[in-house]
C-alpha cells in the first residue's frame, strides 16, 4: 500500500475573502444554545452536545434485528455480528425532530461524532479571536498558534516546548488570526481502539475507517486500503444516494409551496366566506329586530283596541247601571214615601221608564278577552329577502262553531279507513287558519264486546284536522269529537260499519243478466 494521498482529515483550504463561515445551526446545540460541546451525530442527521444527550430521559425499546442491523456509532462497528434475536434496547428522543434514535451498546457516548461541526466550532471560536479554545497539550491556557504538521492548537508556552524538541523543530506554526479565512481546521481524527493512532486507512470487509495498528491486528486478513484511494468510489455511492434523494426534496418542497399557496387560498376563502356570514346574519338580525318591532306595534296596537272596547263596554254598562239605579230607587222612594193619589199621577212616567230599562239589552260579560297568543313557528313571511317566523294571534276556538266535514261521516266498512275533516272557527265564524289545538276524538262501539276504535288525527296547520279510523268489525258506532273538552256541532254522532264489500262469483240471476244486456259488470239484483 502506498500513502501517496492528500489529506482528507486536518485539510486546510482557503474560503474566498469576506466568505461568512458557518452559522448557530452547524455551531450551537438546539438544547443547552451554546458551542457545541463533544457533538454527537443521531441516526436523523442531528447534532446534540454529549453532556445534552446524557441529560435527555431514556426509555426502554425491544428491537428485534440480525447481526448485520445497521447503527450509527463507531462503537458498535466494534462488535461481532450476533444472530438474529429480541434485544431490549436504550432508545431516547430527538429534541429537534422527535425521531427515536436507538442508542448502541456503549451508551451516547458510543454514537458517532459529529466531525464537521468540531470544525465549525473551532472556526467560530476562531472568529472571537480564539476565545473558548484551550490548548491540545496542556489542557489549561489559552490557544496562541497552531501547529500545521501535527493539526494541534497549542498556547504560547507549548508552542516554544514544540520547537525546542528535535522531532517537531521544523514544524509550521501558523497564528490563529491567520486562520481566520480558513474553511477547515479540524483536529486528526484518532483511532478509539488505538488513541495514539490517526485513521488513515479504510477496511472495505468492515467498512469503515481504521488506523495502522488496526490493519496489522484484528483487520490483517480484511482489504484495506488509504482513505484518499477509496474515497472516490464511497463518494460517488453517496452521492449516488443523494441524487436520489434530492428530486424528493424538491417534491416536497413543491408539495409545501402547493401547501401554502392551498392554506393562503383557505384563509382567503374562510375570510370571504365569514364576510358572507357576517354580512348575512347582520342582514338576519335586522330582518328580525324590524319583525320584532313590527310584532310589539301590533300587540300594542292589539292592547289599545281591547282597552277601548273594554273601556267603552265600562261606560255603557255604568250608565246603565245608574239609570237603573235612578229608576229603582225613585220608584222605591215613590212607593215608600208617596201619597196614593201621588203615586197614580207619577205612574205613567215610572212604569215608562221601568219598562224601557228592562228592555235594554247587554252583556254580563266582557266583550273581549285576553287571548293572545305568539306562534314562533308559524310563516310570517320575508322582510328583507329573509323568511321570517314568529306571529301574535288573537283568535280562540270556538267548539259551538266548529264543522265537521266528509263524506265518511256516516258510513264505514269493516277493515277499510274512513276518515272526514274538522274545521275549527272561532267565535266569529272565521277559519282559525292555524293549527295546534287540543282535539279529542273517540269511535267507541255501541257493543261493548267491541273493543274502541284508535283514530288518528293529522294537524293540517291551517285550522283543519284530518281524522281517519279503520274499523274491524262492523256494526254501529258513536264518534265523539271534542275542542278544548267541549263537543263540535255534529258531534258526537253515529256511524254504521257495513261489511266489507266482496267481488261477486261471476253468477248472475236471469234477469239481471237480461236486463243489462248481457253485462257482466251488471251488479246482482
Amino acid at each position: 500500500m502506498s500513502e501517496n494521498r492528500k489529506p482528507l482529515l486536518g485539510i486546510v483550504s482557503k474560503l474566498p475573502s469576506g466568505t461568512a463561515l458557518g452559522n448557530s445551526g452547524k455551531t450551537h446545540c438546539p438544547l443547552c444554545f451554546g458551542l457545541f460541546k463533544a457533538p454527537r451525530l443521531l441516526p436523523c442527521l442531528h447534532t446534540v452536545c454529549t453532556t445534552c444527550l446524557e441529560q435527555l430521559e431514556p426509555f426502554s425499546v425491544v428491537d428485534i434485528r440480525g447481526g448485520d442491523a445497521d447503527t450509527s456509532s463507531e462503537g458498535s462497528i466494534f462488535q461481532e455480528l450476533k444472530p438474529r434475536s429480541l434485544q431490549s434496547q436504550i432508545g431516547l428522543l430527538c429534541p429537534v425532530c422527535d425521531a427515536q434514535v436507538d442508542l448502541p451498546m456503549g451508551g451516547v457516548k458510543a454514537l458517532t461524532i459529529d466531525h464537521l461541526a468540531v470544525n465549525d466550532v473551532m472556526l467560530e471560536s476562531l472568529r472571537g479571536e480564539g476565545q473558548g479554545l484551550v490548548c491540545d497539550l496542556c489542557n489549561d491556557r489559552e490557544v496562541e498558534k497552531r501547529c500545521q504538521t501535527c493539526k494541534a492548537n497549542l498556547c504560547h508556552f507549548c508552542c516554544q516546548a514544540h520547537r525546542r524538541q528535535k522531532k517537531t523543530t521544523y514544524h509550521t506554526m501558523v497564528d490563529l488570526k491567520d486562520l481566520k479565512g480558513y474553511s477547515r481546521i479540524g483536529k486528526p481524527i484518532l483511532c478509539p481502539v488505538h488513541p495514539a493512532e490517526e485513521l488513515r486507512l479504510f477496511c472495505e470487509f468492515c467498512d469503515r475507517p481504521v488506523c495502522r495498528d488496526c490493519v496489522v491486528g484484528e483487520h490483517r486478513e480484511h482489504p484495506c486500503d488509504f482513505t484518499s484511494n477509496v474515497i472516490h468510489k464511497h463518494g460517488d455511492s453517496v452521492r449516488e444516494l443523494l441524487k436520489g434523494t434530492q428530486p424528493h426534496v424538491e417534491a416536497l418542497e413543491e408539495a409545501l409551496a402547493q401547501i401554502n399557496v392551498m392554506n393562503s387560498a383557505l384563509q382567503k376563502r374562510v375570510e370571504a366566506v365569514a364576510a358572507d356570514v357576517q354580512t348575512f346574519s347582520e342582514g338576519y338580525i335586522k330582518a328580525i329586530e324590524e319583525h320584532r318591532d313590527k310584532l310589539l306595534k301590533q300587540l300594542e296596537d292589539i292592547r289599545i283596541q281591547k282597552e277601548n272596547s273594554l273601556q267603552l263596554q265600562k261606560a255603557q254598562l255604568e250608565q246603565l247601571l245608574a239609570d237603573m239605579r235612578t229608576g229603582v230607587e225613585f220608584t222605591e222612594h215613590l212607593l215608600t214615601s208617596g201619597s196614593d193619589l201621588e203615586i197614580l199621577i207619577t205612574k205613567g212616567v215610572v212604569v215608562e221608564r221601568l219598562r224601557k230599562l228592562n228592555k235594554v239589552q247587554y252583556s254580563a260579560r266582557p266583550g273581549v278577552n285576553d287571548k293572545i297568543r305568539f306562534c314562533p313557528q308559524e310563516k310570517a313571511g320575508q322582510c328583507h329577502g329573509y323568511e321570517i317566523y314568529g306571529t301574535i294571534n288573537t283568535k280562540e276556538v270556538d267548539p259551538a262553531k266548529c264543522v265537521l266535514q266528509g263524506e265518511d261521516l256516516h258510513r264505514a266498512r269493516e277493515k277499510q279507513t274512513a276518515s272526514f275533516t274538522l274545521l275549527c272557527k272561532d267565535a266569529s265564524g272565521e277559519i282559525m287558519g292555524r293549527g295546534g289545538d287540543n282535539i279529542q276524538v273517540a269511535v267507541l262501539p255501541k257493543d261493548e264486546k267491541d273493543s274502541p276504535v284508535r283514530p288518528m288525527v293529522q294537524d293540517n296547520k291551517d285550522g283543519t284536522y284530518y281524522i281517519s279510523y279503520t274499523p274491524k268489525e262492523p256494526g254501529v258506532y258513536t264518534v265523539w269529537v271534542c275542542v278544548k273538552e267541549q263537543h263540535v256541532q255534529g258531534s258526537p254522532f253515529t256511524v254504521t260499519v257495513r261489511r266489507k264489500h266482496r267481488p261477486h262469483p261471476g253468477v248472475f240471476h236471469c234477469c239481471t243478466f237480461c236486463s243489462s244486456g248481457g253485462q257482466k259488470t251488471a251488479r246482482c239484483a
